[in-house]
């Protein structure tokens, strides 16, 4: 079975996805419904941006994370969660915004804006990718993911480690709604996210976990990746993240 081999994905040393050129992760948040119109160009925009498209230098790791606030309004969109919600109401906390919205796109924790703005995700992607991050490095046994980090900037002293589970290549036929008649394609769609562990005063600038991790039968192997991050718990900055593939 695929899940019992070692897979080592050393996405953080700038492998990205058998890429030939040294690339740094970059997390990408998009905040979406399949419920609003405004929506379907930026799913487009994090598709392009997470095949590379327009930023050399950086591995986007994309996360799309399905709100629930459209749900009311004529469709229900299967990937909503409630987790994503308060997820992006904390953002809004933090960025001082009026409210939360729909295209959101936020990189790394630090910058937000309309989640269709192309040329301002290249901008704030090619940014990130020039900051001081920790190298995060992912191992997969079974049913148990190794997490283990190396040279954690000096002010990631309060960061939650969070384990995402993402799946690309997910199609809706939308029926009612705004974007009825419309067939959706969506990547990174965030399945699951949780902590599964904290950083507090790490010794030596290194940290390194176990987590279990769950897979929905539903879910297609293929497409699915495990995302890890380190987010501070007080400002959002993302101090450093790594993906594996689930092959």
């Amino acid at each position: 079975m695929w899940h019992k081999f070692v897979l080592w994905f050393a996405v953080s040393a700038g492998l990205a996805m058998g890429a030939a050129q040294p690339a740094t992760p970059v997390v990408v948040e998009l905040f979406t419904s399949e419920g609003c119109s405004s929506c379907p160009p930026a799913d487009l925009v994090l598709e392009r941006l997470e095949a590379g498209v327009g930023v050399p230098g950086a591995y986007v790791i994309a996360l799309g994370e399905h709100v629930t606030y459209w749900d009311r309004l004529g469709w229900k969109d299967r990937f909503s969660a409630d987790v994503f919600t308060k997820r992006q109401e904390d953002y809004t906390w933090q960025f001082r915004t009026d409210s939360a919205y729909t295209p959101q796109m936020i990189v790394n924790g630090q910058a937000e804006f309309v989640g269709s703005d192309e040329q301002r995700a290249r901008r704030e992607i090619l940014k990130a990718a020039q900051a001081p991050a920790a190298k995060v490095d992912l191992a997969i046994t079974g049913d148990m993911i190794n997490i283990k980090t190396t040279g954690l900037p000096a002010g990631a002293k309060d960061a939650d480690v969070l384990l995402a589970i993402t799946e690309s290549r997910l199609d809706t036929d939308v029926q009612h709604g705004e974007n009825g008649g419309r067939k959706l394609r969506h990547t990174g769609v965030v399945r699951s996210i949780a902590s599964v562990g904290r950083i507090d005063n790490p010794k030596d600038g290194n940290y390194a976990a176990q987590a279990h991790y769950h897979l929905d039968p539903s879910w297609k192997p293929e497409n699915l990746k495990l995302v890890v991050f380190l987010q501070s718990r007080k400002t959002k900055k993302i101090w450093g993240a790594g993906a594996i593939a689930l092959r």
